[in-house]
Parts: structure tokens; sequence; C-alpha cells
């Protein structure tokens, strides 16, 4: 028992009340003896009860202290018997030394003492973790959260099956939003009358429902061609599962007329609020049109994932589009005070004419231009040196240091034949102006260009010099090029569209035509496009390394350590998409900046941009690339296990 309440002062009480008690004794003893000789027997009396009373409640303490430790010992046991989390101990060689039942239990074994960790709980790491952390394991249907105390050599193990269960159905029951269209309904249905246009939508419209119905989506008619789906984000996940078969569906459904019908959807999840949500739904929805459209775009949180994108772009028979952005930049241009006019880095013949182009357009309404080129690339080099003896027009090309002094708040800036901030010359340019025009034809990716004024993409163009060639005759009433310009744009649609052979349409004559009756020389273009004898025994080099995989798709791997340059790469691709049965090809070689370079080709059996895309790159479905660091093997061993991954996925080929 504790000294402080053997000897306790306020446990004195009694023997001053019989010092007291004695000395009014005495006191009384000095008049009368007698009473005094009384009250000291009845002092004496009291002093030995007293005595008595306290050994009594001395014994009855011990007792009472006694049962009561008994008492908490054994509701201790109890307690850590019945706790409703895990305790274990494990020593220096992290061998079990002592556990509660909770976790046999939790282990489905009587004992786990003298068991190793790692075998216990093979996911736990016990090195460098000092500091203590939670880690979650799963064992049968159950999920349990690990909390080492490594310092104690101490492990508390909660069970959280139920939290888990309540965060995944919170993710699964999020709001899903999204946009189904019919992408090409008025090239499809032009020449129809109404009843086989109604027809054809009463199909599409059959398929799309049962589609709604197998998945239980909500789904909602907006217009003829738009419809609204409502999910859930587990909903969606059997979607993406499924890779949209709808696409295929209908695109399958209707092959039979001259141009199948083909979907684009745009769907979202993740979202703050609602409203945020449906900005990600129309945004995705662009992002597929602006890719070519036959495609789902899907965003959830930050992830933007594709699907489809198996056929070309369906050519636009109209030209109202074209005329309305032609206003549109005519506007632009008239309330700016100048026009800096950028491409992409490492030019090429497609982003030299169509700034040519643009520059065009600027000095009909007489504004200041010029165009950013950051150096001569041997992509461009037997371009340029054709305009150098165009003094007038040489003189309008300037560095990127040069531009960032010419360029102010109501400065306009045209990006051609690209949309990503990432891709051009100088992004900076770009922070220091509002006023900014894209023309691109390449497929929208995730990465775009901040908040432009107007955006002319259009995936199915032949090249950017298309478009821009379009745009010409509705820019001005009177336009009229000189033969290098003419000549410039032109050579930009014929590189693009190696001799007119790929990614041809009616609009891309109709643009050539435009050209030449301006005076575009096609044989100062042949004279741009002839390769030397050096340059062609190296892209032999390369060819010769070509391996046919997958029975159609080329790919040719460079020897480590020779470098080629990208445009000697991206010819020795097209090169290899002549070869008999040859329907897609790669080249991986080392570039003159020492990155791996990748240029992709198909004939539009297989979309390239997929591929480049989980490669980090990008393009067109029928032309795109990719660069990386790294060595020339890895590059390939990478492009290969992605080709793998799609072709199980989906197959490589529509």
């Amino acid at each position: 028992m504790p000294k402080f309440l053997m000897k306790r002062w306020h446990g004195m009480h009694h023997v001053w009340a019989l010092v007291i008690i004695i000395a009014l004794t005495l006191a009384l003893a000095w008049y009368q003896w007698v009473l005094g000789l009384v009250g000291l027997m009845l002092t004496g009396a009291m002093g030995v009860y007293t005595i008595m009373a306290e050994r009594a409640f001395h014994r009855d303490l011990k007792i009472y202290l006694g049962t009561l430790s008994h008492r908490i010992k054994k509701t201790g046991n109890e307690v850590i018997s019945d706790l409703p989390f895990g305790i274990l101990l494990f020593n220096e060689e992290r061998v079990v030394e002592w556990h509660n039942p909770f976790v046999a239990r939790m282990l489905d074994r009587d004992s786990a003492v003298g068991v190793p960790l790692s075998e216990l709980f093979p996911t736990l790491q016990l090195k460098d973790r000092d500091k203590e952390d939670a880690i979650e394991i799963t064992l049968g249907d159950r999920t349990y959260e690990l909390l080492l105390n490594q310092g104690e050599r101490l492990l508390y193990i909660r069970d959280i099956t139920a939290r888990v269960q309540m965060a995944r159905r919170y993710e699964d029951e999020k709001l899903a939003l999204g946009v189904v269209m019919m992408d090409n309904l008025e090239e499809v249905t032009q020449g129809m009358d109404d009843q086989q246009r109604a027809a054809l939508l009463s199909k599409v419209t059959a398929e799309i429902t049962e589609w709604a119905q197998r998945y239980q989506l909500y789904l909602r008619r907006l217009t003829s061609d738009r419809y609204l789906i409502i999910t859930d984000h587990k909903t969606l996940k059997l979607l993406e599962a499924s890779r949209f078969v709808i696409l295929d569906e209908v695109r399958e459904m209707t092959f039979d007329n001259k141009i199948p019908m083909t979907l684009s959807i745009g769907i979202a999840s993740g979202a703050a609020n609602v409203i945020e949500l449906g900005r990600w739904v129309q945004a995705s929805l662009d992002i597929a049109l602006g890719r070519g459209g036959d495609q789902a775009a899907v965003k959830v949180g930050q992830r933007q994932t594709f699907y489809g994108g198996k056929s070309n772009a369906v050519e636009k028979r109209t030209r109202v589009r074209a005329r309305v952005v032609a206003h549109a930049l005519r506007d632009l241009i008239k309330d700016s005070d100048n026009i800096v006019i950028m491409g992409h880095r490492m030019p090429d013949m497609d982003a030299i004419g169509a700034a040519i182009g643009v520059l065009k357009a600027a000095h009909l309404f007489q504004k200041e231009a010029c165009i950013v080129l950051e150096g001569v690339n041997p992509a461009i080099q037997k371009m340029m040196e054709l305009l150098k003896d165009e003094e007038q027009l040489s003189k309008r090309f300037v560095t990127p240091e040069q531009a960032m002094g010419l360029v102010g708040p109501r400065t306009l800036a045209v990006v051609v034949d690209t949309h990503k901030a990432s891709m051009v010359k100088e992004p900076k340019l770009l922070s220091l102006t509002d006023r900014i025009v894209v023309i691109d034809h390449h497929r929208r990716s995730e990465e775009f260009i901040t908040n432009p004024v107007l955006i002319y993409m259009e995936p199915y163009a032949s090249s950017t010099c298309e478009l821009v060639a379009e745009l010409l005759q509705y820019i001005h009433e009177r336009v009229a090029l000189d033969v290098t310009e003419a000549t410039a744009l032109l050579a930009g649609i014929t590189v693009d569209t190696k001799n007119f052979s790929l990614r041809t349409g009616a609009r891309t004559f109709e643009a050539a035509s435009f050209l030449r009756r301006n005076g575009a020389d096609s044989t100062l273009i042949q004279r741009m496009l002839k390769e030397d004898l050096e340059e062609f025994n190296k892209k032999a080099d390369i060819i010769k390394h070509a391996v046919i995989h997958y029975e159609h798709v080329a790919i040719a791997v460079t020897e480590p350590g020779r470098k080629y340059s990208q445009l000697l790469i991206a010819q020795s691709a097209d090169t290899l998409l002549n070869m008999t049965d040859v329907l897609a090809s790669f080249v991986v070689a080392e570039r003159t900046d020492g990155l791996i370079g990748i240029s992709a080709r198909s004939l539009g059996h297989m979309n390239v941009q997929i591929v480049m895309e989980r490669m980090g790159g990008g393009g067109h479905l029928t032309n795109a690339a990719a660069q990386l660091e790294g060595s020339v093997t890895a590059a390939a061993a990478k492009l290969i296990g992605i080709l793998d991954e799609i072709d199980k996925e989906e197959g490589l080929f529509e």
C-alpha cells in the first residue's frame, strides 16, 4: 500500500482529538479528582477503539485494493482479447512473438507466433519505414489497414472493409453525363429523300436505344442527331471495358450506305459539380469531333481516354464553315495591330506554306505580319532557298527572339499545322496576347492551346495548306497570289498527300486547282522534293532493317549509334508503306539531336495516331510520330509492347 495513505497528515485527527481530551480530563481532575478519573478511563477506552478501527480500515483497504487489481487485470485481458482490431508484436528478426485473438481470427489459424511477418503479409516491407504509416492489404473478401510502429516493433491491424466498400460505392455512384452525336448525318443523308432519311434515323436510333437499355443508361433525345445519356461511374467503367461497342455496331449496320454512319461520344465523370461536369462533357465531345469523329472521348478526373477512331474523317461537302471562318479571320486581322504567324518546331513544307498563305491574307488588309522561324531544317531547306530570291517574302521571317519584341496586347497570333502549345517554336509568345487563332488538320489531342478566339480544325483535310487555300478564296473579294506564294501552298499539299496519293478528297483537288490557276509551279515543287544519292542510300540502309509483324505491319529499327534526320526517318516510313501487303509502317531511329524518333504511317486500316499517343506523341490516323529519350532498342520494345496491347484489346486493323 502506498506510504502516503499510511502516513497521511489528514489522518492524524484522531491523535490530536485524544491529546485534547486528555488535557481537558487532567484539567477537570485538578478541580474534582473523581470526575477526572472517570474521564481518563473513558479517554483510554476511546483510544483503544480508535486504534482498532484504524487497523480494521487498513485491513479492509488492502483487501479492496487487491480485489480491484485482480478485476482490472482480468478486465484488461478480456478487453485485449475482444478488441475490434489486431495487435501484433514481433522481434528484431521480424518473427511474431505475440498477438491478440483478432489476428488469429483474421489469419484463420490458431496461432501465428513464430511465423515471419513476410510470410503472413508479403506486401508489408519493413525496410525504410522509420515513420508510422498505414498500408492496405486484402485477405479473402476483407480489407485491412496495417499501422506499423517500427520503434516498438508493434503492428496494429484494423478491418476497414466497410469503409472501403462505402468509398467504392461512393465512387461507383458518382454521376456520369454524356452526349452521343451522329457526326456525319448531313453527309450521309445528302441526296436522300425524307422517307429514306427518316428510315435511316429510325434504324440508328433503335440501335442506340437498344445499347442504352443493355447498359441501363438513361437516354434522352436532344435534337435529331444528338442524345443525352445519364449514368453512374460504375456503368461508365463497363462501357469503357466494352470499348464503346456501339461505335462499331452503328458503323457496321450502315456500312452498305455510300458513307457509313458514325457516332461521336463525349462523356465525363468525377467533376466537383454538375456545371463543371457539363463543361467536361462538351469539351470531350469537341475533342472527339476534332479527332475526326467515330470515337468516344472519356474524361474521368484528370484522365482523358479515347476509344474507337478506326475510320477516316468524312470530308465535309459544304464550304459554309470555311466561309464563316474566313470572315471571322478577316475581322480579327482588321482589328489587330499586327499578325505573328507560327508553325510547329522543326517545320515542314505544310507549316511554311500555310504560314505564307496567312501572311498573304494579312497583306491583303495592309497589316504588318511576320512568320516565326527558328532555323532551317532539311525538310524545308530547298523551299527556303527558293524563298531567298523573293526579298519581300524572305524578310518576313523572324527569329523567336525578334518576335517577342513584336507581340503586344492587340497582336493576332496565328498558329498553323499544330494545336499544341508545347509544339510551337516559342510558347511564351502565346502568353503575351489573348488573340490566338488555330488552323490545323491534325486530329485533336488532349493538349490544346488555351482559350483561342478562333479554331479551324478539320481532320478530313489533307493538309493545313488546303484549309488556308480555301480561306483565301473567301477572305477577300480579289485574291491574287504570286507564283512563289501559290507554289509554297501547293508544295505543302503535295508533301502531306504524298503526291496526291493519300488522304485526298474532292476539296483537296479544288484547292490545288485554285493554286494552279494562281500560277503554282509543279516543276518547282518537284525540284524541292528531289533526293540526292547519299540521302537515298541512307534511306535504303534504314529500310533494310524492316521486319514484318502481325502479317501487315513493317517495323524498321536502325542500328544503335547511327543518327538520321527526322525527314529521312519519315521518308523511310513512307517508302515502307509502298511495299506489298504492308498496311502500316514504323521506323525507329536515333535523331541528330540525340532523341529517338518514331515515324508511323498507315493506309487507313490502322489508326497509328493511337499508337503514337501511347508512346507520348500524336498526329493523324494515317500519319503520326513520337520523340522520346532512351535507346533505339528500348523504344522498339516499348512500341511492340503497345502494339500487342492494342491487338489484345480491340485488334490492330479495322
